[in-house]
């Protein structure tokens, strides 16, 4: 049966599962900012056409949304470390074979495989991060996230230096998922074992969950505009050289991490209404400065729009494990699926509306939807 609540309160809170949980986090954000700089040299590989590629990427969404509600079934009935351990090994297995696949329905099962180990991984440790932040009875939720990030910068920038260095993507995705198999393998008998119970009813996200999950995808979509966008918004404003396009999602990433790695004594300090409340007039006002301003000036609306939603996520994933309108595993489940869609949809929105007006206008309504967030900071976080 499943662990009673004073029991997981006295078990749950423990040096050894926090190190499990901020190696899951590590691990997720690393083996993922791996694959990155090797897609040019899978592109290459295939020989296929811009186009073709962006199709065959899908897969990866595909495959995270088709894994996270299962995941979200499984975490509620026995906690979130099975599904830790099969995304964590699902993701270290398959980084090697996109090194050296060129047949393109090949590599689409292998994205496939990598969505759904990288959606069952995310939800699974957001879960697992539920429970150990309830039982530690103080917010932890932005420093876990926080290590997500960090491993984003470690995986991307060491995968770099790699192939800078001549060394083939094949090995180099070897190096990177020996490190990501090592940090799940030191977390795996760290991590919390929960006996199974009666399964939950799958039941759609409804009530305070709706929207929880609505407000992650705002900000899930303000994080995919800047990433996928950014950069042309600079160029087109004559903000930065062309060589300098980069600079805005870099300002963004520092200001989001260094936010997270504060954030659990901000949210502890202010609350989580606050949290919502203040980051997202924070979003905003990063909007308007990076839209309004002139020269470098404008720059700084990147620092704040990484500030503002530093936090955000974290609060909305710790209501989501609080609420108890639905099991906590399917609530996060719903929280990250409806939110990853906001990423997947976000950019080619954003790219419409450009296309329709322009992407200023796009940034406008950007700032518009995040508005959302300080509106509705009170019913978010009143549980």
């Amino acid at each position: 049966m499943l662990l009673s609540e004073p029991q997981m309160a006295s078990s749950a809170d423990t040096a050894r599962t926090r190190l499990a949980t901020r190696l899951s986090f590590f691990a997720a954000g690393f083996i993922m900012a791996c694959w990155a700089p090797m897609v040019p040299f899978a592109k290459a590989n295939l020989g296929v056409t811009d186009g073709e590629l962006g199709l065959l990427l899908l897969c990866i969404g595909i495959g995270s949304i088709i894994a996270m509600p299962l995941t979200g079934w499984v975490s509620a009935q026995v906690g979130g470390k099975p599904m830790i351990l099969a995304g964590g090994f699902g993701l270290v297995s398959v980084l090697p074979a996109l090194a050296v696949v060129t047949d393109p329905l090949l590599l689409a099962a292998a994205l496939l495989v990598f969505g759904a180990s990288l959606g069952a991984i995310d939800v699974a440790m957001n879960v697992h991060a539920v429970e150990v932040e309830k039982a530690a009875r103080r917010p932890l939720m932005s420093g876990f996230h926080a290590m997500f990030s960090l491993g984003g910068f470690a995986g991307a920038g060491g995968m770099t230096w790699l192939l800078s260095r001549e060394v083939s993507p094949l090995t180099g995705a070897v190096c990177g998922s020996g490190l990501g198999l090592a940090a799940i393998l030191v977390a795996w008998p760290r991590l919390l074992q929960v006996q199974g119970g009666k399964p939950p009813a799958l039941v759609a996200p409804r009530g305070i969950v709706l929207l929880l999950a609505a407000l992650a995808a705002i900000s899930f979509l303000v994080e995919g505009a800047i990433l996928d966008w950014s950069a042309l918004f600079l160029l087109d404003r004559d903000l930065v050289e062309p060589t300098q396009g980069g600079l805005g999602y870099t300002l963004f990433s520092i200001a989001m991490t260094a936010g997270r790695l504060t954030g659990d004594r901000a949210v502890q300090a202010v609350g989580n209404r606050r949290t919502l409340l203040w980051g997202g007039l924070l979003t905003v006002a990063g909007f308007v400065l990076l839209l309004a301003a002139q020269g470098m000036a404008a720059l700084v609306g990147f620092i704040l729009i990484g500030l503002g939603t530093a936090n955000i996520v974290p609060v909305l994933f710790s209501q989501a494990g609080r609420q108890t309108a639905m099991p906590a595993g399917l609530a996060v489940a719903a929280v990250t699926t409806i939110g990853y869609a906001g990423v997947l949809a976000g950019p080619a929105a954003i790219g419409f509306v450009s296309h329709a007006t322009s992407l200023s206008i796009a940034f406008w309504l950007l700032a518009g939807l995040m508005a959302l967030v300080p509106i509705c900071s009170r019913p978010a976080a009143r549980l």
